[in-house]
């Protein structure tokens, strides 16, 4: 009879052949030489794990667990069903873009970031580019498969993902995956550079051809960017609400708690833009957010700079509002230059387990005068501290947690957690001025704002431009910003919505458990509940805070 820590570790084997290289991220040794298999039958392998996994876990009686092994359990069951679902959703057939989110984009963004520890890692290395024709390959061939079947991916990113892989051809010299060899060379740079001047950039450069002439023809417009217009799109998408929420809320639902934080909000907009602009009108300070030349950014360097400051204020801080904080600090650095163009305001990558690297908080320097400086503390409260960087790495050294307890993948309760660290530093009183609580405002609205999007493209069947003519209306998120934002939503369709509705979730557990304990409700005890048991579906988070207040 299986154990669900048992069960756990052989779903993580699963989790970590789907993403071989985020098992190298994370420093997770044995598959350093590995890369997914993109094929149809990859695919279809790793569902069958995935529901097999799911059979055993069903098979044991939740009675006889104890506490921890019944979260290890839901954990189990959910992110299998998470598996399921991604293969189902065939989304290597249509997701085509210029970011991560873009299974052939990833290869290059995320490889160049794996640590080159020992000889071990760099001949893993090796492997992998040698391996990454095959995967080119692969991901080519399920474009095909699904224009054949109807699924075509949108033009605007496809054109958009030709433009990255030109810039990254165009940068011979400057190939982010000619990594500095490690201490004992041993042949390494002279094989690197080999491989990826006569096996990987032609790879790369048959791939883009393939891009250009095969599948950008064949791609819808955007007029029916929306996951509604490919053959079973309504489905689909119910399949991405479901699991970047973990909940069973509808997008005609969703659709409407957007529209009523967006009036709410402009009520805030008009309180603090008195404040800051002395001006009232709600949109009178969104114009002015959008528009004033002073609120931009100088430089790169500036916008860096402003994430240190606010990272460092908020550490000071983290004690009288957490039991337990992680040991290793955040660092910052710029969004590659490869990869700026198309890439969101900034993101967070998760420390390596082995201690080899740490959290890294990536803001984007890219076009620095056309970006919103007030967002930018709230941006850094979002993705480092209190967010993802503090809960990320309390829950990577909870070491007496199965593995997949530690670093499973759940949208809404990462990206929840870290839009309720935005709100959570006002309580904290780390903005610094009117403008920055203005920027969480701003911020605010742009999540909001994605649950009538993300909705309305793929439920509702919303242009493109409708969206960027709602976003422009209704949050005050920089030109630059509603382009990309835009575009993310239609390449990563649910995704943003979990921001919200987890962050909503959070605030409504932490009011019923104030409610329900009174006196004895403390700030600090809360939070740990929510962060040292790893990362949680909202369902079973929310029994988890009902038993503690309990």
């Amino acid at each position: 009879m299986s154990t669900a820590n048992q069960l756990a570790e052989d779903l993580l084997d699963v989790m970590l052949d789907v993403f071989p290289i985020g098992a190298s991220l994370l420093g997770i040794p044995g598959r350093d030489d590995q890369m997914r298999d993109y094929s149809e039958a990859g695919d279809a392998a790793i569902r069958d794990r995935a529901l097999a996994i799911a059979a055993r876990a069903r098979a044991l009686d939740p009675a006889g667990l104890s506490d921890d092994d019944q979260l290890t359990l839901g954990v189990v069951l959910q992110q299998a069903q998470s598996i399921v679902d991604t293969v189902d959703l065939r989304s290597t057939e249509y997701a085509i873009t210029d970011t991560w989110t873009a299974p052939a984009a990833a290869l290059l963004v995320q490889l160049p970031m794996v640590g080159l520890t020992d000889a071990t890692r760099a001949d893993g290395y090796l492997a992998r580019l040698r391996k990454l024709p095959e995967a080119f390959a692969q991901i080519a061939q399920r474009h095909r498969d699904g224009i054949a079947a109807g699924r075509r991916p949108v033009r605007h990113l496809v054109e958009g993902a030709v433009a990255h892989l030109d810039r990254y051809l165009a940068n011979a010299d400057g190939d982010p995956l000619r990594k500095p060899a490690p201490a004992d060379d041993n042949g390494f740079a002279a094989e690197r550079d080999r491989l990826i001047d006569e096996v990987v950039r032609p790879a790369v450069a048959a791939y883009r051809d393939t891009l250009a002439t095969e599948i950008a023809p064949a791609s819808r417009g955007l007029e029916e960017a929306g996951l509604c217009f490919l053959p079973g799109g309504d489905e689909l998408y119910l399949r991405q609400v479901r699991l970047h929420t973990t909940t069973d809320r509808t997008p005609d639902e969703l659709h409407r708690i957007g529209l009523d934080l967006i009036a709410g909000l402009a009520r805030e907009f008009a309180e603090i833009g008195a404040e800051a602009f002395g001006a009232s009108d709600t949109a009178d300070v969104l114009h002015r957010l959008r528009t004033d030349p002073a609120l931009r950014w100088r430089d790169g360097d500036e916008i860096l700079d402003a994430a240190r400051d606010a990272i460092e204020r908020a550490e000071k801080a983290a004690p009288e509002w957490f039991g337990t904080l992680p040991a290793q600090r955040c660092t910052v650095a710029p969004v590659p230059a490869a990869e700026a163009p198309g890439a969101p305001a900034a993101y967070y990558l998760a420390p390596a387990i082995d201690g080899s690297r740490p959290g890294i908080y990536f803001a984007n320097t890219f076009q620095p005068g056309g970006r919103d400086r007030t967002v930018a503390e709230a941006t850094a409260f979002h993705e480092a501290v209190p967010g993802h960087h503090l809960q990320i790495s309390l829950a990577q050294e909870l070491t007496g947690l199965p593995l997949l307890r530690r670093i499973a993948q759940f949208t809404a309760y990462g990206e929840g957690w870290g839009l309720y660290a935005e709100r959570l530093a006002d309580e904290m009183g780390l903005y610094s001025s009117p403008l920055t609580r203005l920027g969480m405002l701003a911020t605010d609205s742009m999540r909001a704002a994605r649950l009538v999007v993300d909705t309305g493209i793929h439920a509702k069947g919303w242009s493109r431009q409708q969206v960027v003519d709602y976003l422009r209306a209704n949050t005050a998120m920089a030109e630059v910003e509603i382009q990309s934002e835009t575009d993310r939503y239609i390449a990563d369709p649910g995704q943003a919505l979990a921001y919200m509705v987890g962050r909503l979730e959070i605030q409504r557990l932490r009011e019923q458990a104030r409610a329900a304990m009174g006196d004895r409700f403390d700030i600090r005890a809360f939070h740990d509940t929510v962060l040292t048991s790893g990362p949680l579906p909202l369902g079973t988070l929310a029994e988890r805070v009902r038993r503690w207040a309990a």
